[in-house]
């Protein structure tokens, strides 16, 4: 038999804060990425850099905004030949930030995202996993040019009970 969930549970906010925690994940793995597999050419020439990536998980969350939350404050694309690792990590926190309110207001009301279907708890779902899949590329990618993250950092990636904390 399981055990009921605490008095204080939310699953709105569960998901809310899954949803950062992911975010922090990406912010981590950027912040022990070494700095050379940032722009190193994929193998054969073929494929997106490291940077590239990166724009491309910022550049879909906008897509989704602008979709999701037209009238709101959405943050500018990336440029993906451009952008530094700061500026990543900023235009993600913003991107994660902006889509937060777009779902917190879908929890709150009838769970619906504009443009995405079937519900709230999909995109959530979406959202994770698309950030997931790139993350796994872009760990491969820096292996494959020579500039692997540090095991501890691949490990760390995993640890969502740390990386869950404010």
């Amino acid at each position: 038999m399981s055990k009921p969930a605490p008095a204080d549970f939310s699953l709105p906010q569960a998901l809310l804060t899954s949803f950062e925690t992911n975010d922090r994940i990406n912010q981590y793995m950027i912040e022990n990425l070494p700095s050379e597999a940032w722009r190193a050419e994929p193998p054969a020439g073929k494929g997106r850099t490291v940077a590239a990536i990166v724009a491309h998980l910022h550049n879909v969350r906008v897509m989704w905004l602008k979709t999701a939350a037209k009238g709101s404050e959405i943050p500018d694309q990336l440029d993906r030949t451009n952008v530094i690792p700061a500026q990543a990590m900023k235009g993600l926190e913003q991107s994660r930030a902006a889509l937060s309110a777009v779902l917190k207001s879908a929890l709150e009301s009838d769970g619906r995202v504009k443009g995405f279907r079937p519900d709230v708890a999909g995109f959530f779902g979406y959202l994770i996993a698309h950030d997931a899949h790139h993350r796994g590329q872009i760990c491969m990618l820096a292996r494959q040019v020579g500039h692997p993250l540090p095991q501890k950092a691949m490990f760390g990636m995993w640890e969502w009970g740390t990386r869950g904390k404010v």
